[in-house]
């Protein structure tokens, strides 16, 4: 973990990952993420940048951001082993 992930309160991520279960369609840019969540930009890039590098989150050709489809990532790689 570097210093910079160490700013976002584990409490935050956790309610930010919760937010992403509860709502598997959602896609959000940086700007939209920080206004619906009430954070400054700085620790929402953190914040965005740590669920991308936890692969929990990825980021779309448009930039948005969406939870990754965890199914399709098990399933290639389940192909993968065939």
């Amino acid at each position: 973990m570097t210093p910079e992930t160490c700013a976002i309160p584990e409490e935050l991520f956790q309610r930010i990952q919760s937010e992403f279960l509860e709502m598997p369609g959602l896609r959000l840019t940086q700007m939209q993420a920080c206004r619906l969540w009430g954070l400054d930009n700085e620790v929402c890039v953190l914040l965005l940048a740590r669920l991308v590098d936890e692969k929990f989150l990825t980021r779309t050709r448009d930039g948005r951001f969406m939870q990754l489809d965890r199914t399709h990532l098990s399933a290639f790689s389940h192909h993968r082993a065939d």
